[in-house]
């Protein structure tokens, strides 16, 4: 979540080695080993409502299935994720009451909740996304293991075995 983007969303600029229908490296080689579709998308979205409408899927039961639709919607078909209409259409399809979530996200009912996420987040360092967290780091802060990013499978193997001999 990045707060300062516009509700509208920003304009992305094209990275480095990117076109318009690939990533730069090193996630066009990561992507295509893992099996993923990801273009660039031409801007940044506003995420505040795709968060919600996840943590609405999440209380319905249907996480996984509507955060891979999102993703699909967002890095295969550029679908704009900061939009209410998106959102819901993506419920539907995925078995969520697409209308029942809109209404949620118009009344801001998760927004509290996701604020609260983003802002635990930012307590343990995390500011980039995807974050993985083994361990709690308030219990046990230097047994914590954190890192940021997309990897591929041998780096969360050596990064669990790390975690377990400490």
């Amino acid at each position: 979540m990045r707060p300062d983007t516009p509700r509208e969303g920003a304009e992305r600029p094209p990275r480095p080695g990117e076109t318009p229908d690939e990533l730069s490296e090193p996630l066009r080689g990561q992507a295509r080993e893992s099996g993923l579709i990801m273009r660039p998308p031409p801007y940044t979205p506003n995420t505040l409502y795709s968060l919600e409408a996840t943590e609405y899927a999440q209380q319905h039961g249907k996480f996984m299935e509507f955060h891979h639709a999102a993703y699909k919607a967002f890095w295969d078909d550029r679908k704009d994720i900061g939009q209410i209409e998106t959102l819901a259409d993506i419920a539907n399809n995925v078995g969520l009451d697409g209308a029942d979530m809109a209404q949620n996200l118009e009344q801001g009912a998760h927004s509290q909740t996701v604020i609260a996420q983003y802002h635990q987040a930012l307590q343990y360092g995390i500011n980039g996304i995807p974050t993985f967290l083994v361990g709690d780091p308030s219990a046990s802060p230097k047994q914590a293991l954190m890192f940021t990013g997309a990897h591929p499978l041998p780096v969360f193997k050596q990064a669990m075995q790390h975690y377990l001999n400490q």
